[in-house]
């Protein structure tokens, strides 16, 4: 056990942060800055230009993210053909929160609506291949409502 006085998590840190690969990182920043209202909060460039590590701040949380770096194989979604990774916000109005995305350059991938679990959800797509759900909690549901309401919106039970 450390008596050092360093905490294991900063107090500026969630216990999980996404980190971003992106062909373009200092890009990506600039672009999460626009659309989605992001604080940048640090770049470090390294030798060639690109960025060996940046940081943004979306709402409470941190989100990092590195430059493509081939002979690593690190490889950001659209050198891999896509991402299996989806990253969630939750925003005050998802609406307009969408809107801005969009015109600042995202693909709408999905458009915001009401949906069974109690919040208005939509999805987009940014310039980087990142998809991002987008969601504003608008009525409080016990588990027990979501799933009556899921057969519901989903045709029926599922069959597992």
């Amino acid at each position: 056990m450390s008596t050092s006085s360093v905490k294991a998590v900063p107090a500026d840190m969630h216990t999980v942060t996404p980190h971003l690969v992106v062909a373009g990182a200092a890009a990506a920043i600039d672009f999460y800055t626009k659309a989605f209202g992001a604080a940048e909060i640090l770049r470090i460039p390294g030798p060639d230009g690109k960025l060996m590590h940046g940081a943004v701040k979306i709402g409470d949380s941190r989100v990092m993210l590195v430059d493509e770096m081939p002979d690593w194989k690190c490889l950001g979604p659209l050198a891999l053909g896509g991402s299996a990774v989806t990253i969630h916000l939750s925003v005050e109005d998802v609406d307009a929160f969408i809107a801005k995305a969009v015109e600042a350059g995202a693909t709408l991938k999905m458009p915001a609506a009401d949906m069974f679990w109690g919040d208005r959800y939509g999805m987009v797509t940014d310039p980087f291949g990142h998809t991002w759900s987008v969601a504003t909690h608008i009525k409080d549901m016990t588990p027990a409502e979501m799933a009556e309401a899921a057969k519901n919106a989903c045709c029926g039970e599922s069959p597992h």
